[in-house]
């Protein structure tokens, strides 16, 4: 059921993310953006400017002013944050990861399903034109390569590569293959800072499909693409040019070894942060439930600590 009045909006945390979360609300009819919020009053008045909304320095003072907020802050004010607005019937889109912990992530899932409202996790990716294309023709991989890397970037180093980066490409190998996780194992190493900047892992499920991720952030070329080996042939998609390219087997005359048959797919391509904000906002509206949703979110972040705790064993073993 449709609302009858705009949306009224806010977002947690505007730093370089959260920024463009407000100018994106700015734009949309369908809401109101009321406010944002940063603990830096003058970063908060800078954006608030550009969006032309009120300017809050408490990250709780939008409680009783919304419906909804994206929440941006850093990875370990998650918990608190999320969980004072849903407690509040506040509808959330939370950056990922979801939590600096499964406990803490499953306590959020918990009192957004308890006061039914609508959590959903920005695992961005997932609203690639690209991403979207390439999920509509997977059908039983068997193996998955995905990589992801690129330059030294400051703003992230509240977290390791795994949560920062290789996150996303969890997510969506978690999503394509359906079967249970069984095995996995990693190494990573830190380069520029005490955690882990340039790491390595392997994922095996239950049918037999493996996945590769690398995530780096200390190289100086970026890629981003994910490789699909199945029955039927290959795909391979370039996140940053949402571009997907297939190679399948084509028949040739009878008795003949077939040929690969090589084509691009044709993609029009999106942005996918407005693309994630307007689902989100469509789902509060019509109380639906997420792509990413609450417990997709959980997942990702369970095996995104599994891998940490992989590369620490293996660095355990390295010192003796």
């Amino acid at each position: 059921m449709s609302r009858p009045h705009p949306l009224k909006v806010g977002v947690v945390g505007v730093g370089y993310l959260g920024r463009f979360h407000a100018l994106i609300y700015s734009r949309l009819a369908q809401v109101e953006l009321v406010g944002v919020c940063d603990t830096d009053p003058e970063r908060a008045a800078s954006v608030a400017a550009e969006a032309s909304c009120a300017a809050l320095d408490d990250p709780l003072g939008l409680i009783g002013r919304v419906d909804a907020v994206s929440i941006a802050v850093p990875t370990s004010a998650h918990h608190a944050v999320a969980c004072a607005y849903l407690e509040q019937g506040i509808h959330v889109l939370l950056e990922k990861p979801l939590a600096v912990d499964a406990c803490e992530g499953a306590e959020i899932v918990r009192i957004a399903e308890q006061q039914a409202a609508v959590l959903q996790v920005g695992h961005l990716e997932r609203f690639n034109a690209g991403v979207m294309a390439l999920a509509a023709r997977i059908d039983a991989p068997r193996y998955i390569e995905a990589q992801r890397m690129g330059g030294f970037v400051e703003r992230a180093t509240d977290v390791d590569v795994v949560a920062d980066l290789m996150i996303h490409d969890i997510d969506i190998i978690l999503a394509l293959v359906d079967a249970e996780l069984v095995d996995v194992r990693a190494v990573g190493t830190p380069v520029l800072t005490p955690r882990v900047d340039i790491a390595s892992a392997r994922l095996e499920f239950s049918n037999g499909t493996v996945a590769n991720a690398v995530a780096s952030r200390v190289s100086d070329k970026k890629t981003r693409r994910i490789r699909v080996f199945q029955p039927q042939g290959y795909l391979s998609l370039d996140f940053i040019g949402q571009t997907l390219d297939s190679a399948v087997p084509r028949q040739r005359e009878a008795g003949e070894r077939p040929e690969i048959q090589r084509s691009r797919v044709m993609v029009e391509p999106v942005q996918p942060l407005d693309r994630e904000i307007e689902a989100f906002i469509d789902c509060v509206t019509h109380q639906t439930r997420p792509l990413v949703d609450g417990r997709t979110g959980l997942r990702a972040l369970e095996v995104a600590l599994q891998v940490q705790a992989s590369i620490a064993d293996q660095q355990n073993a390295v010192l003796g």
